[in-house]
């Protein structure tokens, strides 16, 4: 099969012809139709995140259809249409797995970083980690719900009941949770890079309420911020912007350092904290609401041989909404 090869980090990945992946105890083996490309498998190539299994094939929300079962599967048949997001195995015994956070694992793998994902023809991968698509979602489109769509919902929960919610980064997984946000009637109130009016009339033309660069303070105090940027002086900047006993999320797996701050930011019971992966009960639940909504994704399709063009508009931050890699149309 073709796949787009990651030899060492800072380096760009290489198309290459591998040996087709088959699947062991347990295992689906996916026929690829598009990958998400997600802001964190920029921190994998650039080596921000430092544990990969090299050479290694990125790709994290992987849309195809299940080609072959390896022995013992039970829930799926092949044909079907699956998703298979970033966390990729739990041990299901630790502390955190009996408990509901299998997220926090510490035998935890994860897909496109210790185990091969979906920027290739073929992967396999453990059929609990595997999520039905709704037939609504083209695969194009369903691709960026499997993670912008499944870690940023489990950020917007962690705002409880917030009326007045601030996305700072308006990138793939703002633009999907803003239309979850305004279906539940709730103000969104958007923050982009200096300079980016385009991105600010695309919060705007979504439905947010405000929308003005990151350094500025918006009209009204804030009762939730999610901080989707891997930009750690957004940590002080949003802590300025929301109410007394409020909550700042902080969405991404990388950030840059924090600066230091003074205690009266987060006096009067503010709160920080930060969001780790996801958990199978998110996929559920989002995949059940995405079409209630429902959720539409603004994609940019790149193919195969072009992964690299994709991570590197998405780091220049050249295009709105989400990046997809189309494998098999």
């Amino acid at each position: 099969m073709k796949a787009m090869i990651l030899d060492e980090p800072r380096e760009p990945m290489v198309l290459r012809e591998v040996e087709t992946p088959q699947p062991g105890e347990g295992q689906v083996q996916i026929r690829v139709y598009a990958c998400g490309v997600c802001r964190t498998d920029l921190h994998v190539v650039d080596g921000e995140l430092s544990e990969p299994v090299l050479p290694l094939i990125p790709g994290h929300q992987i849309v195809g259809r299940i080609s072959a079962l390896g022995p013992g599967v039970s829930e799926f048949q092949i044909g079907e249409r699956v998703g298979v997001p970033w966390l990729g195995y739990s041990c299901g015994e630790c502390f955190y797995c009996r408990n509901d956070q299998e997220n926090l694992c510490e035998k935890a793998r994860y897909t496109g970083y210790q185990i091969h994902g979906g920027f290739a023809e073929f992967t396999v991968a453990d059929e609990r980690f595997c999520f039905p698509i709704p037939e609504s979602y083209p695969d194009l489109q369903a691709a960026p719900l499997l993670c912008a769509g499944l870690i940023g919902y489990r950020s917007y929960r962690m705002t409880d009941r917030a009326q007045k919610l601030g996305f700072y980064g308006f990138g793939a997984a703002a633009h999907i949770l803003i239309q979850l946000a305004r279906w539940e009637g709730r103000e969104i109130y958007a923050f982009v890079r200096e300079g980016d009016d385009k991105g600010a009339e695309f919060a705007r033309n979504l439905g947010a309420t405000w929308a003005g660069y990151s350094g500025e303070r918006p009209p009204v105090q804030l009762d939730a911020a999610i901080i989707f940027a891997p930009v750690g002086s957004l940590v002080p900047a949003s802590l300025k912007a929301i109410r007394p006993g409020g909550v700042v999320v902080c969405a991404g797996i990388y950030m840059s350092e924090i600066p230091a701050f003074s205690y009266d930011l987060l006096w009067m019971e503010r709160q920080l904290r930060s969001v780790a992966n996801l958990t199978r009960r998110d996929g559920e639940e989002f995949l059940a609401l995405a079409p209630e909504v429902p959720v539409q994704t603004e994609v940019h399709p790149y193919s195969l041989d072009r992964a690299n063009e994709a991570l590197d508009d998405l780091r220049a931050g050249r295009f709105d909404g989400a990046a997809v890699v189309t494998v098999k149309s």
